[in-house]
């Protein structure tokens, strides 16, 4: 699998958009409140929002940049509207009147004449025909002025630099004091007809669609919630991805609330969902099955930590909650309270009504279920209602030496709330699939050897699910694909669901700056399915938009390695050729600037005097065909320099690697020639030998590549070494090999050329 970081748009194909096209508008609120926006029809949208407070605004919002979307899928910015005029018909409920003081104003936010900055607050009623609940507005934005009262409070708009622009939606009530209202508001706004005309009406659309390259994608409510879903679909077709959509439903913003003593907590009074929430899921899932997607619905045991019930959170022995390290923080749910747990299946059975009504199969996934463990190794076990059902356990901490047997009753536990909730999943879809989505890094701490018990239950094991999907994102983000494999061959054989019955999650990138992650997890993914698995998911859109990742399929790479030995022996009589690529430029004086350009020596082999019989030259011919001639390439020992100390055994501190941060695990292995360092990538299997700090240790494995993978990062400053016995890459030279009998038999060796091949 190859992959691009694409910046923006260069050659790849465009179309052309309406300004205003409903798919790209977005939202925006304060909590507690929540809103959402979907396309109803090709000129029409719809906002739903629900109010909690009387200072809660929502604003639909138009922009100028396109922040929201692949480089390659974006429209153009253009900041000029002054050749644009805009009209759609409006229609509200449940939300303040465009005739009402604090109504709904197009505020216009950019740069005036001068070019300083400022913004226009447009009423709409201004401008509109109807009444203030169902009317026609119509705005030329060469002449709108912003105000209260016109002509009296005219502010005439410049639109000739805008960045964007957003209409406030406010429910009955809003007084713009932090105070709650008397009860929560569920109000919407509907623009129909939306209509765009004048020089400025069209905009350019990048609209490259990548080929199908058999990997799926990934989702979160909580990262899109403010974009219509047509906007996020679209960019999941046309980069390429197919089959289901792993789709989590978030942590944050699908649950009503109710109020309690100045707060706000996850309520089931109304219904499960709020509006907005269901709103912008039913239309998901229509669209997603029109495509040709499926949803797998995604349910953690997370929930937004300032709306969760105290006596639903996991806790440690003193009592400290089990937060995660997101900001605001998550709070992890105990698998032993009925009512969380209860919640949990109530939310479960919605999505999955969601589902049934879009005429989607059903598929449910159980995101990531744990006991929280502190960052000192404490285990959150201690909950009023785990510790009645565990009989109140003494503190383990899984870095220490807990006791197994409370670990294993504490991941009977655990499993025992998964099989609830998907059996609650099958109470409203009989043939539902499940699937369980494990986090291995955590669940496999090997400085937490025991924890497996709590958090990779035996009651997990086939057939309790259908599906198993494993996600290892900090070991694919830094390219351990040693800690990766060994991570999948433990689950596998912990839990036994064979390869065909396995998902693999690849990813994430958290931060942009980290954009150079995208490397190990495309190489990840493509071990998955080289593994077989069953399908091979990136996690995540949202990641994938910001950092422009486009990912294709391409024939084998021509670079291809047999790794085997080249058969004959070699002698101290066979020709080795170090050769360089040097630039000499002399002066009329005599002087020389001389210039590199290679950054190390390459090697050039003629192996023709090792063969020394008939039987050689055989294998010989044999071992040319197999390897198609110089196309792919092949190990080679070379006879005066295969070892990291020139003329002895392979020592631990033969060769310095590098430092360590605490943090990196992979050390690729290298030798030292003077001040020029040679990149080892074919060391011979069973010979490294590796120290830290001039201490050997055997706690690492080798990994592809010559990678040398401690089982914990060398801590800041560790002075790293190795030593250790290896081969040289090498190819054919030419395309033909030449050998003959009669000058052989006289004692001429043949000439079979060999070059070395660079792999680093």
């Amino acid at each position: 699998m190859t992959y691009w970081l694409a910046r923006e748009r260069t050659v790849q194909e465009a179309g052309v958009l309406t300004r205003f096209d409903p798919a790209y508008w977005t939202v925006n609120f304060p909590r507690p409140m929540m809103a959402s926006v979907v396309t109803t029809a090709p000129d029409a949208l719809r906002v739903d929002a629900v109010f909690y407070r009387q200072d809660d605004l929502a604003g639909l919002i138009w922009e100028s940049e396109d922040r929201h979307d692949h480089p390659l899928l974006a429209y153009e910015t253009s900041r000029d509207y002054r050749g644009c005029r805009l009209a759609f018909r409006w229609r509200s409920l449940g939300v303040l009147a465009l005739d009402a003081v604090n109504g709904p104003v197009l505020t216009i936010e950019g740069r005036d004449a001068a070019g300083a900055p400022r913004a226009w607050y447009v009423r709409l009623w201004n401008y509109a025909q109807g009444t203030a609940e169902d009317c026609v507005v119509t705005i030329d934005f060469a002449s709108v002025a912003g105000g209260f009262l016109l002509p009296a409070e005219a502010d005439p708009v410049w639109a000739g630099d805008v960045d964007r622009m957003f209409v406030s939606l406010v429910p009955p009530g809003y007084t713009g004091v932090d105070a709650a209202l008397a009860a929560p508001v569920e109000g919407w706004v509907e623009l129909s007809q939306i209509a765009v005309s004048g020089p400025g009406a069209v905009l350019a659309i990048s609209d490259v669609v990548v080929p199908e390259h058999g990997l799926s994608i990934c989702s979160g409510y909580d990262d899109s919630y403010h974009l219509t879903p047509a906007r996020l679909l679209r960019n999941a077709l046309q980069l390429g991805y197919r089959g289901d959509i792993v789709h989590y439903v978030g942590m944050s913003h699908y649950f009503r609330l109710e109020p309690l003593g100045g707060g706000y907590y996850a309520s089931l009074a109304g219904g499960v969902l709020n509006a907005p929430c269901a709103a912008w899921h039913a239309d998901f899932a229509e669209r997603a099955r029109r495509l040709g997607f499926g949803v797998i619905w995604s349910l953690s045991y997370e929930l937004f930590d300032a709306h969760c019930w105290n006596d639903w959170k996991q806790r440690a022995h003193d009592g400290s909650p089990a937060l995660t390290g997101w900001e605001p923080p998550s709070a992890l749910l105990s698998p032993a309270h009925g009512g969380a747990m209860g919640y949990l299946q109530a939310v479960a059975a919605a999505f999955v009504g969601i589902a049934q009504g879009a005429g989607l199969a059903v598929k449910f996934q159980v995101g990531e279920p744990w006991w929280w463990v502190m960052g000192d190794g404490r285990l959150c076990i201690h909950d009023d209602a785990a510790r009645a059902v565990l009989g109140d356990p003494p503190e383990q901490n899984v870095r220490g030496a807990p006791d197994t047997a409370v670990l294993d009753a504490a991941g009977a536990l655990l499993a025992a709330s998964t099989a609830a909730l998907c059996a609650a999943v099958r109470a409203v879809a009989p043939d539902a699939v499940t699937l369980l989505l494990a986090y291995l890094p955590t669940v496999l701490d090997r400085a937490a050897p025991e924890l497996k018990r709590a958090n990779l239950p035996v009651g997990w094991a086939s057939p309790a699910f259908d599906v198993l999907q494993l996600e290892d994102y900090d070991w694919a983000a830094a390219g351990n694909a040693v800690a990766s494999a060994r991570g999948v061959a433990l689950a596998q054989e912990r839990l036994g669901y064979p390869v065909e019955r396995q998902h693999y999650f690849a990813g994430f990138v958290l931060n942009p700056e980290d954009a150079q992650q995208w490397r190990g997890i495309a190489e990840a993914a493509d071990a998955a399915r080289r593994r077989g698995v069953a399908a091979t998911f990136i996690w995540a859109l949202p990641q994938v938009i910001r950092d422009g990742f486009v990912t294709f399929d391409q024939e084998e790479d021509v670079q291809a390695f047999d790794d085997v030995l080249f058969p004959i022996a070699l002698g101290r009589e066979a020709e080795v050729a170090p050769e360089v690529s040097t630039a000499i430029l002399t002066s009329a004086g005599g002087h020389e600037a001389r210039n590199a350009a290679w950054a190390q020596a390459r090697t050039r082999y003629d192996v023709g005097p090792g063969v020394r019989s008939e039987e050689d030259i055989q294998r010989l011919l044999a071992f040319y065909r197999a390897r198609m001639g110089p196309a792919r390439a092949f190990r080679l020992r070379d006879p005066f320099d295969d070892c990291s100390n020139d003329g002895g055994e392979p020592g631990a501190s033969d060769q310095l690697l590098g430092g360590g941060d605490g943090e990196a695990q992979a050390f690729a292995l290298v030798k030292h020639y003077g001040g020029v360092v040679r990149r080892i990538t074919r060391p011979v299997a069973g010979s490294v030998r590796a120290a830290l700090d001039g201490e050997e240790t055997v706690a690492f494995e080798l990994g592809a590549g010559g990678v040398v993978v401690f089982d914990d990062p060398p801590g800041e400053g560790a002075v790293v070494t190795a030593g250790f016995r290896f081969d040289v890459p090498v190819r054919f030279a030419e395309d033909s090999l030449s050998v003959n009998r009669a000058t052989f038999m006289a004692g001429a060796a043949p000439s079979v050329p060999l070059i070395e091949v660079r792999e680093d």
